[in-house]
């Protein structure tokens, strides 16, 4: 699905499993049917173009509300709004959420955001009072997307595109990685970080990560995330 339809398609829990569905013409309804041998295609209403707002919900973390710019945030929260673009992360998703839980618990120093995507994690560390920022991804519609979401937050945060498993990691205090569990081992051995938070994985996924004590594992929703300190 992500290469017929590199721009999103959505995802639908049913009882007996997940429907894929994507929003096309009949020439991608024609590629469905090569691929998967079979499809069930639906007209759909006039107003298409706006339902996809209904899918992104915003979600309470602590005393943080990170959501969509067209809903309002409740007065007592301290809002992150995320316009969702071409870049992953909206802050729904359980993996964003257990990482910012994990940072409400620490002190504010310097901070890296390893795989920025939207720019959540970073913009969420700087209203924290983080500072100095930095966020990576290899994606350069990530960082436009990071720069944007941080000004529209009125925080200020570094973001530039980098190929965060190759080029050298930046001397911090704090590391966040909200990536796959082998993008985190590949990244751990370079870090100049004494604090390490990390996500993007299952809870079957094996806890130990080398030159790092492991502090806590939290697990939301069928993922899990981990503290760690450098040893």
């Amino acid at each position: 699905m992500l290469e017929l339809f590199p721009q999103g398609f959505e995802e639908v829990d049913l009882a007996d499993g997940i429907e894929l569905v994507a929003y096309t013409d009949a020439s991608g309804e024609e590629r469905l049917w090569h691929v998967f041998g079979g499809v069930r295609g639906e007209d759909v209403a006039a107003d298409w173009r706006d339902r996809w707002k209904a899918f992104h919900q915003p979600v309470r973390v602590g005393p943080l509300w990170i959501g969509p710019p067209w809903h309002e945030p409740p007065p007592d929260a301290t809002p992150i709004v995320i316009d969702p673009g071409r870049a992953f992360g909206t802050g729904a998703h359980p993996t964003t959420q257990l990482c910012v839980e994990l940072m409400l618990e620490l002190e504010p120093a310097s901070l890296v955001d390893f795989g920025c995507g939207s720019g959540v994690l970073s913009i969420v560390a700087a209203k924290l009072g983080f500072a100095p920022v930095i966020a990576l991804d290899a994606d350069e519609n990530a960082v436009a997307a990071t720069i944007a979401n941080a000004a529209a937050n009125s925080v200020e945060l570094g973001a530039r595109q980098a190929n965060v498993l190759d080029e050298e990691a930046p001397p911090v205090q704090v590391a966040v990685a909200n990536i796959t569990r082998t993008s985190v081992e590949a990244l751990a051995p370079r870090l100049r970080s004494r604090t390490l938070v990390t996500s993007g994985y299952l809870p079957t996924d094996d806890a130990a990560l080398p030159g790092f004590r492991h502090l806590r594992r939290i697990t939301r929703g069928g993922w899990a995330a981990d503290q760690y300190e450098a040893s």
